[in-house]
């Protein structure tokens, strides 16, 4: 049997940019043990699955190890390849996930996430893994959700500096660790680290914004932001905050499509 199978750089105007993800459309689920070792065959940070529901696609998100509860570029990754290559035509893409409704809509930056934001409770207990594995001394904030432990640091050279300690970090019971401060031409930047779940820095990590735009919208008084994410692969993100949910904008391209096969 073959599949279809797409690669699109997602948060990205142009190919090499951004966050990949590998989006494929199936018509019925594959065993889970199947989707994850194509995710991890794929080798990239999100292999993205989904099927046809009566009011628009269920969809599911793993990295290379595991699956995860949300992932916001592997979801705009699918709503680009809904509108490019399989023609779809409604103004909205509705899916259902782990993390409830989603909604997806084209947006004068490329596609719009709806996603629920994440609330944040602070770090409470013992410190010392977390500034041991960030490879720091100090930070003005740290939260926990159920996702991803968050950091706020000073300023944005503070983020360009960190070399972190995977080994470390990847004993913090979280799907990963987000790494955020002022911008210096954005309103904030941010980096985000998740050797828990196999991907030791991720590129551009949609989910992450619904951590960090919030703090940011609250700290700054502000409901629309920019945020930045500062990898090697780094990406812009449009936010607005509309009370218990964030928006998230960015562009997409495709890289590639082909198949994949299975017996």
């Amino acid at each position: 049997m073959q599949y279809p199978v797409y690669i699109v750089d997602a948060f990205a105007a142009n190919v090499f940019e951004g966050n990949p993800a590998a989006v494929c459309p199936l018509q019925n689920w594959l065993p889970d043990a199947t989707m994850q070792s194509i995710a991890a065959e794929n080798n990239l940070s999100e292999t993205v699955f989904f099927v046809p529901t009566e009011n628009g696609f269920h969809i599911r998100w793993f990295t290379p190890t595991v699956e995860v509860a949300l992932c916001g570029h592997a979801t705009l990754a699918t709503a680009h390849i809904l509108y490019t290559e399989l023609g779809y035509v409604l103004p909205n893409i509705q899916f259902e996930s782990m993390s409830g409704e989603l909604i997806v809509q084209k947006h004068p930056q490329g596609y719009q996430l709806n996603f629920p934001s994440t609330q944040l409770e602070i770090l409470n207990g013992d410190d010392s893994v977390l500034l041991h594995g960030l490879g720091i001394q100090k930070y003005e904030a740290a939260f926990t959700s159920s996702m991803d432990w968050m950091v706020v640091l000073e300023n944005q050279d503070a983020i360009d500096a960190l070399h972190p300690n995977f080994d470390i970090l990847a004993t913090i019971p979280s799907r990963g660790i987000i790494v955020t401060a002022p911008g210096k031409e954005v309103d904030f930047v941010c980096r985000c680290f998740y050797p828990q779940s196999g991907v030791n820095e991720d590129p551009v990590t949609g989910s992450s914004f619904t951590h960090t735009a919030p703090y940011w919208s609250e700290r700054l008084g502000t409901t629309a932001l920019i945020g930045e994410q500062r990898s090697q692969r780094p990406g812009k993100v449009w936010l607005q905050i509309q009370g218990n949910r964030t928006l998230l904008a960015g562009p997409a391209i495709t890289f590639s499509k082909g198949h994949f096969f299975l017996p």
